[in-house]
């Protein structure tokens, strides 16, 4: 299990993980600002100016979940990891592959009062310095925005009046009760090439559904992977079933096949994408998610999309639109269109 205690910078979270620590028999503290260190130390200087945090490096988020689970390993367990995660395709991305490896995940959030915390903020400075004073106040802003979501995914623990300690005793407290305990749907991570299904649905404006998962980052269209044996058409059709709780009346029709090609550490693979139709605003109205996968759905234009989907994947819808316009399919790889299909798509 993991005890993940996020907050903003400076409140404290660290001080609170070691008192937790001595609560919790068998507990390890986990500190992925290591990593991130190691990281400044030994890509190139060109790559680490492009980013404002090692937070944005995906190497950092993928070896924080490598590295919990390879701890786990070697200790009994829980792991406590303090740390600010403010941005929900990150929180996303290292829960999702916890979950893959069946890791259970507690999300704690503490929370202070803004004037008591920079009070906190300016005392830490006198031993951390002034760059850290303002490193911490300069990203206040983008906690209180990450509030909305924070606050809904995680338990929060009042802790403005509270000692380290008290903070502890709070969290080990509520975690007995089962509090923060996060259901993600546990999507093994692939060791081979894989065939996914998707299914584009449209709204009577013309507008494509879009569903945003709890287990990675970004938008993506309704569909999964393709079970062995299992038709990708059919695969699609279930995946809607499964994701929306909408039973298709027609089987939809192929509108783009996408080589997606290995990019370490994802394999690629085929990725199809059906057209399945208009909903009615009636029939959009009973759309159901489950919550362990799926946490929203929206009808979007293809401008909306563009913000909204990595670019592997509005590249293929861009493609699948143009093919629902053309009333043929396409096939693609990485995103585009090649062979006889690419002169059609273009035009």
């Amino acid at each position: 299990m993991i005890v993940w205690l996020n907050g903003a910078f400076g409140a404290g979270k660290t001080t609170a993980a070691r008192e937790l620590k001595d609560l919790l028999p068998g507990s390890t503290l986990c500190d992925p600002e290591l990593i991130g260190t190691g990281l400044r130390h030994m890509l190139p200087k060109e790559r680490l100016a492009e980013v404002d945090d090692y937070q944005e490096l995906p190497s950092w988020r993928r070896l924080v979940a490598d590295t919990a689970a390879a701890l786990l390993t070697e200790v009994p367990g829980p792991l406590i990891i303090p740390m600010t995660l403010l941005r929900q395709e990150y929180r996303d991305e290292i829960f999702g592959a916890l979950a893959a490896r069946r890791i259970p995940v507690h999300h704690v959030l503490l929370h202070m009062d803004e004037t008591i915390l920079r009070a906190r903020i300016d005392q830490r400075a006198q031993t951390e310095g002034e760059s850290d004073r303002n490193w911490c106040r300069g990203q206040l802003p983008a906690y209180t925005a990450a509030l909305g979501w924070l606050t809904e995914d995680a338990h929060t623990v009042e802790t403005s009046g509270l000692t380290p300690r008290q903070t502890a005793e709070c969290v080990a407290g509520a975690l007995r009760e089962g509090a923060g305990s996060l259901d993600i749907v546990q999507t093994p991570e692939p060791t081979a090439e894989t065939v996914a299904a998707g299914v584009l649905l449209f709204d009577e404006e013309g507008r494509v559904l879009l569903v945003d998962p709890t287990y990675k980052p970004g938008w993506e269209f309704p569909g999964g992977v393709v079970e062995r044996g299992e038709a990708p058409a059919r695969a699609g059709v279930r995946e809607v079933a499964e994701e929306l709780g909408l039973e298709l009346k027609r089987e939809p029709r192929l509108l783009v096949t996408d080589w997606e090609p290995p990019r370490p550490p994802a394999y690629g693979g085929l990725r199809f994408l059906f057209d399945g139709g208009r909903l009615t605003e009636k029939e959009a109205g009973r759309l159901l998610l489950p919550g362990e996968e799926l946490r929203g759905w929206r009808f979007v234009t293809e401008e909306e999309a563009a913000e909204l989907l990595p670019p592997i994947r509005f590249d293929r819808l861009r493609g699948a639109l143009r093919a629902r316009e053309r009333g043929h399919a396409l096939y693609l790889e990485a995103g585009v269109p090649v062979g006889a299909s690419e002169g059609h798509a273009t035009g």
